[in-house]
């Protein structure tokens, strides 16, 4: 893994391991929470930042870090970022955390954050590291925000961000988009997309 370059480890996170669309990580977020484009980049910069710090500090301490209490070690890391994110959000952004809810908390379980520490933040060194969170956080936060943007559109006709209508359109509100199914689909139909393009 030390032999990739900034730009490999910037495409990885981006198109070739992309959280969402390529290699599934983090779903149950992603179905839950993309009604809106809002909450799904209140939601993918959450774990950006989540999957930028806790790399930096895994990867700062890996040499300390015994190898039979990794995992222990990784989750409490990774759970003490997760409570400053989740402090400042709620601090900054009442609405968008209430509109979250127990999803933030559940960033500490999300098999995106444990995979990069795993795979990557424990193996390499720091710059390579955070890049590395930074560009899975950016994949995730992109993949998040296309599924968003695309049932918010479709099922209420309109995107707002920050309590602005970005887009109003008056084409007819397919409405089983904004609910649970509408996720599924949606998904659905990405993933082939994705898998037909790569």
């Amino acid at each position: 893994m030390n032999d990739l370059t900034k730009k490999e480890i910037l495409l990885k996170g981006l198109f070739k391991q992309n959280p969402t669309f390529i290699i599934m990580l983090g779903l149950c977020s992603t179905l839950a929470i993309t009604v809106s484009l809002e909450n799904a980049l209140g939601m993918g910069l959450a774990t950006f930042f989540v999957l930028v710090i806790s790399n930096l500090l895994i990867s700062s301490l890996r040499k300390f870090i015994p190898d039979k209490a990794r995992m222990p070690i990784f989750i409490v890391l990774i759970a003490t970022t997760v409570s400053i994110i989740s402090l400042f959000m709620e601090a900054y952004a009442p609405g968008l955390f209430a509109a979250l809810g127990i999803y933030v908390p559940l960033i500490v379980v999300n098999c995106i954050i444990m995979g990069r520490a795993e795979a990557f933040a424990y193996k390499n060194t720091v710059g390579k590291s955070v890049l590395d969170g930074a560009a899975m956080g950016l994949g995730f936060t992109l993949s998040l925000s296309l599924i968003g943007t695309i049932r918010e559109i479709l099922g209420t006709s309109k995107l707002t961000l920050l309590g602005h209508t970005i887009i109003s359109t008056h084409a007819p509100v397919i409405g089983i988009l904004v609910l649970p199914p509408g996720a599924y689909l949606v998904m659905g139909l990405l993933l082939a997309i994705f898998r037909r393009l790569g």
